[in-house]
């Protein structure tokens, strides 16, 4: 029994890197942007979906990541002009893309719902020859590596000047229109770059996994805010902008091996959905129900 606890954190903390790139993403928009953005459930499968197809047809798998990254923005500008130009409230907007993308997906998987990538090169079985390692090890590795690397890109272009601007439109809009910063195109920039990386997180699942499928993306938004919110309420808001990113990501790994744990423990596939709720909405209540017991304690305290 702990032997296999054991692997399955093992295998557990390669996913999570993973899909903390995708955690990224969502911190951007439902953190920085204060938008809430339900395009990820769409632009993660079709960064999978264009990085299957195109390694399929013989593209390097390294470079499927950038035109995924490339997909994800495209996806991310659509929900940005909905919003912006039409005047479609934000999470309608984000719904809207993410119903279309749907189609778009199974369109650019050519008609067919799923891709296997069975015996083909991923970035990650590269790696895994060239370094003679396992495919657990080499999994975290890739994703540490990216993970690093974006984690370092964001804090310096978050402060930038452009970066601090959307920054401050999620913050205070108001304040930042009356400087004459543009509002709509911080949000739209935002939500660009935010599903760029969750696009790219999907491409790289999909390496990783050995397939794309049009539902891949199913569940994305609830798993990135458990794991936003996980990282906000173990490691807290202190310290700096770099500090807060880097317990993103290890949110992630902590959701993932969370639910590697349970599903040991004896829980059903099936349940996974109820227990991410679970977990959310305790991750959740841990806050207000800090501050209600400093206000019991307080008096007591003083007394």
């Amino acid at each position: 029994m702990l032997e296999g606890i054991y692997l399955a954190i093992q295998g557990a903390a390669s996913q999570g890197i993973i899909w903390g790139i995708m955690t990224l993403g969502v911190y951007i928009t439902f953190k920085v942007l204060d938008f809430p953005d339900l395009t990820v459930d769409g632009s993660f499968a079709l960064g999978g979906a264009v990085s299957a197809i195109l390694i399929s047809n013989g593209m390097n798998p390294f470079i499927t990541l950038f035109f995924s990254f490339l997909a994800g923005s495209l996806s991310g500008l659509a929900t940005g002009i909905l919003n912006t130009k039409l005047q479609i409230p934000g999470i309608l907007a984000g719904i809207l893309t993410m119903i279309a993308l749907y189609s778009i997906n199974i369109r650019v998987m050519g008609g067919r719902p799923n891709i296997p990538l069975l015996g083909m090169a991923t970035s990650l079985t590269i790696i895994q020859n060239i370094l003679s390692l396992s495919k657990v090890v080499s999994d975290l590795l890739v994703g540490f590596v990216f993970s690093v690397f974006i984690v370092l890109i964001m804090y310096w272009f978050f402060g930038t000047e452009m970066g601090c601007a959307i920054r401050a439109t999620g913050n205070n809009e108001k304040m930042i229109r009356a400087l004459g910063v543009d509002t709509n195109v911080m949000k739209t920039i935002g939500l660009m770059i935010s599903n760029a990386l969750v696009s790219l997180s999907g491409a790289l699942v999909t390496q990783s996994q050995g397939y794309a499928d049009v539902g891949m993306g199913t569940g994305t938004i609830v798993i990135g805010l458990a794991s936003v919110i996980i990282g906000e309420v173990i490691f807290g808001n202190r310290f700096n902008f770099l500090y807060k990113l880097s317990s993103i990501v290890m949110g992630s790994i902590i959701y993932r091996i969370i639910i590697a744990i349970v599903l040991q423990l004896g829980l059903k596939a099936t349940d996974l959905k109820l227990l991410t709720a679970i977990i959310v909405a305790i991750a959740l209540s841990v806050p207000v129900l800090n501050k209600k017991a400093n206000k019991i304690l307080s008096p007591k305290r003083k007394g």
